[in-house]
């Protein structure tokens, strides 16, 4: 959407392609019981200048609530507290060294400029030099597992540094303590106002039409054929912004070089819960797990730092799963997740009763965080491809920062700079005979 917006402003024509019958992505929202919010939890940060900027020209972001946040533990069957200096030196499960270790190991992530060297050495081995083994097995490999499963060990030391920077960026914007912001309303009230300008901007919005096939024409336009009702239409150039495997589908006259890099990004997914509760679990925003044992790798209290009146008085929580975007937990039903998630959740919080539970719903996304492996930079794709006036720009791209609306936001503005600075000429090419797209798609 951002990416629509700023080629419309340059003066080009754009439609923009959207296979949900409504915008947003994994930013979209859903409605909870007679709860709407957002299907995911998201926050932002005082420092998230790009979302920040555009939210101010949606003319949103002076409604923006801010509001302090604690952080637990969930560590050996016991939850702590880890949200202030004074907790962090009680915190049972580490001694003083280890803690003054992990100290210096966040300090030294947040003080590292040049993040490039860092996606030659693994995470793990960056961590063990500057926190040490048991620092490392005892916090760093739970939290990283349960973010990119086993996939960390492939893992570059780049992704630790991404996501302490972005969360230590708010500390130089002058606050001394972690804020998250949140527009009333959350993501279906930005989305609305974001389709508003868009169709100001007389961007063409094409909702519920997902994209078949992206190929070229004889005539040097890019031709796109959707899924529902089989419409086609040309374009001067086409951006996907897709996860990369969905696009390597979509675009068959790739070449066998570009169709490999772009299979080639792995993916981490996610099965998230939302749960609407009669009251609240607890006063911590984020919960972090370090027992791998547990069904869920965290638990995010959005109403901790949302005001309940947001939920008619109740209380929201996320109970998100990180797993392998080919993992055959995607197949589980919904009754079979809900009665693994409610009997952990009432392990960590007994006070938490199934009764207490008025709405429970599940989102699934096979592709959803690009796991920057070693040498990731490197090894991507170019955005424009070999095919005249096709584009392809998505969240892989994101290569010194974390997945989150902020980076994707900036991503999509510099892409736009991009296009504008050095326009792609389409020119004339063969068309595919109907025997090479059936084999090229194959």
């Amino acid at each position: 959407m951002t990416l629509a917006l700023r080629l419309a402003e340059q003066g080009k024509s754009v439609t923009l392609f959207e296979a949900a019958p409504s915008f947003g992505g994994l930013a979209s929202a859903w409605r909870l019981g007679d709860v709407v919010w957002d299907r995911h939890y998201h926050v932002t940060l005082a420092s998230d200048s790009h979302l920040r900027y555009l939210l101010r020209e949606l003319g949103l972001e002076g409604d923006m609530q801010w509001s302090k946040s604690r952080t637990g533990f969930y560590v050996d069957s016991q939850l702590y507290s880890m949200s202030n200096a004074v907790e962090f030196l009680k915190f049972p499960p580490l001694g003083l060294g280890d803690k003054m270790r992990l100290a210096a190991t966040i300090l030294r992530a947040s003080r590292i400029k040049d993040w490039k060297p860092l996606e030659k050495i693994r995470v793990k081995d960056w961590l063990e030099k500057w926190s040490g083994p048991r620092v490392t097995e005892k916090i760093w490999v739970p939290l990283l597992r349960a973010k990119l499963g086993e996939n960390y060990h492939d893992t570059s030391a780049a992704f630790i540094w991404a996501t302490i920077a972005r969360m230590y960026a708010a500390r130089r914007t002058g606050m001394k303590t972690e804020q998250f912001g949140y527009v009333p309303g959350g993501y279906a009230r930005i989305i609305e106002r974001f389709e508003q300008v868009l169709r100001q901007k007389q961007v063409k919005c094409s909702l519920g039409q997902p994209v078949k096939t992206i190929a070229s024409t004889n005539s040097g336009t890019v031709r796109i054929e959707t899924g529902n009702g089989g419409v086609v239409e040309t374009f001067d150039h086409v951006v996907v912004t897709t996860a990369s495997p969905l696009a390597a589908r979509m675009c068959p006259e790739l070449t066998t070089t570009e169709r490999n890099l772009l299979n080639g990004i792995r993916y981490q997914g996610i099965i998230c819960a939302s749960l609407l509760l009669k009251k609240p679990l607890s006063d911590f925003y984020i919960t972090n797990i370090t027992d791998g044992r547990m069904p869920f790798t965290a638990v995010i209290e959005m109403s901790a730092i949302v005001d309940r009146g947001q939920f008619g008085g109740r209380a929201l929580v996320y109970l998100p799963k990180y797993l392998p975007s080919d993992s055959a937990d995607f197949d589980l039903t919904d009754d079979e997740i809900k009665e693994k998630f409610l009997a952990a959740l009432e392990q960590m919080h007994p006070q938490f009763k199934w009764d207490d539970l008025l709405c429970f719903q599940i989102s699934r996304v096979k592709y959803l965080l690009p796991i920057p492996t070693l040498n990731y930079s490197d090894n991507l794709p170019a955005i424009s491809t070999s095919v005249p006036g096709l584009h392809i720009m998505n969240s892989a791209h994101i290569v010194n920062g974390t997945l989150n609306v902020n980076e994707t936001v900036q991503l999509a503005e510099s892409t736009a700079r991009k296009f504008a600075r050095q326009p792609v000429v389409a020119v004339p090419v063969r068309k595919l005979t109907d025997h090479e797209l059936a084999e090229a798609t194959r």
